[in-house]
């Protein structure tokens, strides 16, 4: 019972402060987002002395090398928080903005207007600078946030809590728009996704199993996307030397980020020649790679790929690998298996260019590029509170204008309806 008080509490905090933000204007939500920046980058012994004592536990606890890098902060991580505070500031506010202001026959003129979602609740796991980003980009949106990070990193969020609350006093705003939970009982996620009086949106940031605990209980909207099962189809029309550099780069420069290629699809007519080029790229880089029959005619080290293969996001330096006939089986084994996230063709013709554009139904699908760019930052939405694969209301890299919704405002001069 005192638990749930406790959430509730934050949760009509959050509902009264965001009335507050809604209408601040850029400067003060700009001064903030300036004075939180500059608390990080006084505070950056705080910080690491805080993120050792999480670091410590992790380790203790035995977490994998992954998840302890990416609990780890360093003095170039938070300078990089810092940074980001900063860039939100340089953008365009979205609150407010007036588009598709038409005159109607009557004489009114209306329009669509941005404003922001309200309260969001963000779920996340071990990357404490998630912290300063959901706070910060919540913030520029006109949005009250509750914050529940990981349990393995309560004591990084707790210490960068206190700086965006410094901020926020500074500019004047409610310190209350930006809550960090300050338990690690997993029951408060159970709490956060039953309050949809104070909660409008919920955004899980983190491993499969907390995305799919989210979708099961929550009764909130949620951005989400559940697997990063991303695909690089090689045409017979392409570059070969711009194809063995997209497709190394896909795989190889990030394993564990959801934009990263899980399978590789390449067509036949060229299989033959750029397969062992491209084996020998991954094998200096240790990928394990996994083919169908007509993968491993071709590169014989490959070991045998399953149907669980072409389903699996590996997040791991392992690498499924198909021949395909053409652009055609490669649209209908990405529309198969994929996960509506991230997919590129690589290719010199134009026609086949666009017509995977059209056909494959992904959140972001790319022309001649590393699927590692479907990214907010390489999108020029500075951070992102995250990635969706749903088609409503925000779909892919969700930036400030993800944190936004529209609604219609009507201008007159004395007109009534006949």
């Amino acid at each position: 019972m005192e638990l749930e008080t406790y959430i509730h509490d934050l949760g009509q905090c959050a509902r009264a402060a965001s009335r507050l933000v809604a209408k601040a204007d850029s400067a003060t939500k700009n001064r903030a987002l300036a004075l939180t920046a500059d608390a990080i980058e006084r505070d950056r012994a705080r910080l690491l002395a805080a993120n050792a004592k999480d670091v410590a536990a992790a380790r203790a606890a035995k977490l994998d090398a992954a998840a302890i890098d990416r609990l780890t902060l360093t003095d170039k991580t938070i300078t990089a928080m810092a940074d980001g505070l900063r860039q939100i500031a340089t953008l365009p506010d979205p609150v407010g903005e007036i588009s598709e202001l038409k005159a109607r026959p009557s004489g009114i003129k209306v329009g669509r207007m941005r404003v922001p979602l309200g309260v969001i609740a963000i779920i996340y796991e071990s990357r404490p600078n998630v912290t300063a980003d959901a706070a910060g980009l919540c913030l520029k949106s006109g949005n009250a946030c509750i914050l529940r990070g990981g349990s393995e990193s309560i004591h990084s969020n707790q210490a960068i809590a206190v700086c965006v609350h410094e901020g926020l006093r500074g500019a004047g705003l409610p310190e209350d728009a930006v809550q960090v939970v300050n338990t690690t009982d997993r029951a408060a996620v159970g709490v956060l996704l039953r309050m949809n009086d104070c909660i409008d949106i919920v955004v899980p940031r983190g491993g499969k199993s907390l995305i799919e605990r989210v979708m099961n209980e929550s009764r909130i909207p949620m951005i989400k996307h559940l697997d990063g099962i991303c695909h690089v189809y090689i045409d017979d029309k392409a570059d070969v030397a711009k194809a063995i550099r997209i497709a190394d780069n896909a795989k190889t420069q990030r394993l564990g980020t959801c934009n990263t290629m899980e399978t590789l699809l390449v067509a036949r007519a060229i299989a033959g020649d750029i397969l062992p080029k491209l084996a020998a790229v991954y094998h200096s880089k240790g990928i394990e790679l996994r083919g169908d029959a007509a993968a491993r005619k071709i590169v014989p080290t490959m070991k045998p790929a399953t149907e669980e293969d072409w389903r699996t996001e590996y997040l791991d330096a392992i690498l499924s690998v198909r021949v395909v006939d053409g652009l055609d089986q490669a649209i209908e084994h990405i529309a198969t298996y994929g996960s509506q996230h991230t997919d590129a063709i690589v290719t010199e013709d134009t026609a086949r260019a666009q017509r995977f554009l059209r056909e494959v139904d992904s959140s972001s699908v790319m022309v001649n590029a590393s699927t590692r760019f479907a990214d907010g930052y390489e999108y020029g939405l500075g951070a992102e509170i995250g990635i969706s694969t749903d088609k409503l209301h925000a779909r892919g890299p969700v930036g400030l204008e993800g944190l936004t919704s529209l609604k219609w405002v009507v201008f007159g001069d004395g007109q009534i309806r006949n």
